[in-house]
């Protein structure tokens, strides 16, 4: 894996190339240090060496200060808010939440199993084929399918996969970036928004911070023991009528998305969120 490390608009792991967003470029935080740190990490244990690029003399130093001396940035803790990317409402990524979001049919097994899956266990499918799969866009290594996938609570990413994933089935490619927004504008088909607190999940026996997702869980998630809420968008009201288990049921709720876009949706979603689930 390369990171590239640079005034990018935002962070995204794409082929083989992490593009590590600042938040004050070209000031690199230490809890930006610390996730530099992890990603090394995690790949390493993959079997995976990372290359780091920048063109930055400073930054660079950092980085290498960290590497030789990673107790110093040991105890950094994630900011409340976290502005590498700032197309969001928010202008910025709220961590006191993550989110996982599921295509109808995905929420439908979601329900009825009482489990969130990685798509290894959901599919059945042998690593290969999910690997090959041309949903698999960003290119992502095999180690990633025996994992699930959290973006953080007022993200679009979920949303936005889903509906590319839509795409894919109507015309058997990826959507260009210009197709993309122009879906998400316009013919958005949101997914059902399953939320956890950040500082909960991090407990969870299967988690793993692998320096580039906000989480992200091994094998499976039992509803019951981890969920504040799912949101389900109105139109899938009578899809899911009586899909949704009553160990949950207090913590699902129907929202109203009136032909919203993606950017207002996602905001309309994490503050109803953030007004229905008590704090600590």
């Amino acid at each position: 894996m390369t990171v590239n490390i640079g005034n990018h608009d935002g962070t995204i792991l794409w082929e083989g190339v992490y593009s590590f967003a600042l938040s004050d470029y070209p000031d690199i935080s230490r809890w930006e240090l610390k996730k530099l740190l992890a990603f090394m990490r995690y790949e390493k244990a993959h079997g995976r060496e990372t290359e780091i690029v920048c063109d930055n003399a400073g930054i660079m130093l950092a980085v290498e200060e960290a590497i030789a001396r990673p107790a110093t940035v040991a105890d950094a803790v994630i900011p409340e808010k976290i502005t590498e990317c700032t197309a969001c409402k928010q202008k910025g990524c709220l961590t006191e939440f993550v989110c996982h979001t599921a295509e109808i049919e995905n929420a439908k097994k979601i329900f009825a199993g009482g489990k969130l899956l990685s798509a290894l266990k959901a599919s059945g499918k042998p690593i290969e084929e999910l690997i090959a799969d041309k949903r698999n866009g960003a290119g992502d290594p095999e180690d990633y399918f025996a994992y699930i996938m959290f973006s953080w609570g007022n993200c679009i990413a979920g949303d936005s996969l889903a509906t590319e994933r839509a795409f894919v089935r109507r015309r058997g490619r990826l959507p260009s970036q210009k197709e993309l927004d122009k879906e998400n504008k316009k013919r958005l088909i949101p997914g059902v928004r399953f939320y956890f607190r950040h500082g909960d999940i991090i407990k969870h026996p299967g988690y793993v911070f692998d320096g580039y997702h906000p989480a992200k869980i091994k094998d499976e998630l039992v509803l019951a023991d981890w969920l504040c809420a799912c949101v389900v968008p109105e139109e899938y009201r009578e899809a899911l009528a009586g899909a949704v288990p009553e160990s949950i049921a207090d913590r699902v709720y129907v929202l109203r998305r009136d032909d919203l876009g993606i950017w207002d949706w996602s905001e309309k979603a994490y503050g109803f969120v953030k007004k229905q689930v008590p704090p600590y």
